[in-house]
């Protein structure tokens, strides 16, 4: 008989879990037969140990196998989704959406909320007026068929085993665990019904992963989980030392992806978003070479084919579509205060985290589940890492409602920044491709 003592147990010596110990575990757990606390020192013992591959993967099938895979073979051709590790100022979801299914590809975008420094493509997404996060099954469906993509939350019924787990690993100190987030992240865009999956695993400062060598771990992870599934699977490595373009906090960030579909648009945010585009297109079927597919990515953009779909997403999930037009209609912070230069020469830094830290002082981000989230606020930077500065330029602008949140988050900006006399070396925007291979 398999006991939840015994699986501990195991796991805390280092041996390696049978496919029978770990589904017998999980479903224990899920009907209410294996306490919190055992779960938690499970955890703590794999966070420790690791898992092997085959052991990740059956954690991962039981997790997707906990509640409901939404069933699309009434839709036809191939769903490819895009997922990112999260990062500051990291909006690629909201434009490469419209211009895979711009390109033909059916894209159903499960993704999350704010917490900690990262931002969450959730919260920007309802900071359009209306925008519904959370429809139900059938209208996911009805969406799909008319639009060709939806971006959506979580819903209750999909992969509740993450859920409950995720919330013992957020209080037990288990959450940097390459295992356990490969089976989270995998567990609900497998529970979609996908047929392949490009991944947007970040590496720096303001990335969950800040150093390489962990980013690439996890990217292993994945694609090792993802072929044993049969699922398609690219993962880029992408750089997270400084914020990807240049506004951070929700409304701000929807404004950017509106810039961008109408041609507006910074070159490293271009850079990231066309290549996960690419990637998403030619995992569709819908281009002979990933050339081709990036020429394809372009040409939605530059035609304005992505900036009508991202409009027909927008109209499907209840929001104000005038926003295309019209960005005043998003919300706007009642203040905005410019933050300048003390010296003259090039930026050398321009720290994710602590501009993020400094974007959740001000009320953009959440540090708890429950927290509130001012949609307004955020921040807008005019200067970057190896731009030239003279003494007064101002580096970014702060979009602030409450005084002491702006004083909050000044101190922490002033530590992002640093400037120097010489121009720094640039870091690669995507450090790495895996493509289901190592």
């Amino acid at each position: 008989m398999i006991t939840a003592q015994a699986v501990i147990q195991k796991k805390r010596d280092r041996e390696t879990l049978t496919s029978s110990e770990i589904s017998t575990f999980l479903r224990g757990y899920m009907s209410l037969q294996i306490a919190d606390y055992q779960v938690a020192a499970w955890l703590m013992a794999v966070y420790l140990n690791g898992m092997t591959t085959d052991e990740t993967l059956t954690l991962t099938r039981e997790m997707r196998d906990s509640g409901t895979v939404l069933n699309l073979s009434s839709i036809p051709g191939k769903k490819i989704d895009k997922h990112s590790t999260g990062g500051v100022g990291d909006k690629t979801s909201m434009m490469v959406t419209p211009i895979a299914a711009a390109c033909g590809v059916t894209v159903p975008m499960i993704t999350g909320r704010a917490l900690g420094h990262t931002g969450g493509t959730l919260d920007k997404l309802e900071s359009i007026p209306g925008f519904n996060a959370k429809p139900s099954p059938e209208r996911i469906i009805e969406i799909l068929k008319s639009t060709g993509a939806v971006i959506m939350g979580q819903t209750d019924d999909l992969a509740p085993a993450d859920r409950r787990i995720y919330a013992l690993r957020d209080v037990t100190a288990t959450v940097e665990s390459i295992p356990l987030i490969t089976a989270s992240i995998l567990s609900k865009k497998l529970a979609e019904g996908i047929d392949g999956l490009v991944m947007d695993v970040k590496t720096g400062s303001g990335a969950f992963m800040p150093t390489l060598k962990a980013a690439t771990s996890l990217s292993h992870s994945i694609v090792d989980v993802c072929r044993a599934m049969k699922t398609k699977i690219v993962v880029l490595i992408t750089d997270m030392e400084q914020p990807l373009g240049r506004a951070i906090g929700n409304a701000l960030e929807i404004r950017e992806c509106i810039e961008f579909l109408n041609g507006r648009t910074p070159e490293d945010l271009e850079t990231v978003t066309i290549a996960l585009a690419a990637h998403m297109i030619r995992l569709g079927g819908q281009a002979r070479s990933l050339d081709h597919a990036s020429k394809l990515a372009y040409e939605a953009v530059s035609k304005g084919e992505a900036a009508k779909r991202f409009r027909h997403i927008i109209r499907a999930q209840g929001g104000d579509e005038r926003v295309m037009d019209n960005p005043d209609l998003l919300p706007r912070a009642a203040h905005t205060e410019d933050f300048r230069a003390k010296t003259s020469g090039f930026v050398v830094r321009c720290d994710a985290k602590r501009l993020g830290l400094a974007s959740n002082a001000l009320g953009a981000g959440r540090y708890r589940v429950e927290d509130p989230v001012d949609l307004a606020v955020g921040i807008y930077l005019d200067k970057k890492v190896g731009d030239r500065v003279v003494k007064g330029d101002v580096l970014c602008r702060i979009h602030w409602n409450d005084e002491q949140r702006f004083s909050s988050a000044v101190r922490l900006i002033e530590e992002a920044y640093e400037i120097k006399n010489q121009r720094p070396r640039r870091r690669p925007l995507i450090h790495a491709v895996l493509k289901g291979q190592r």
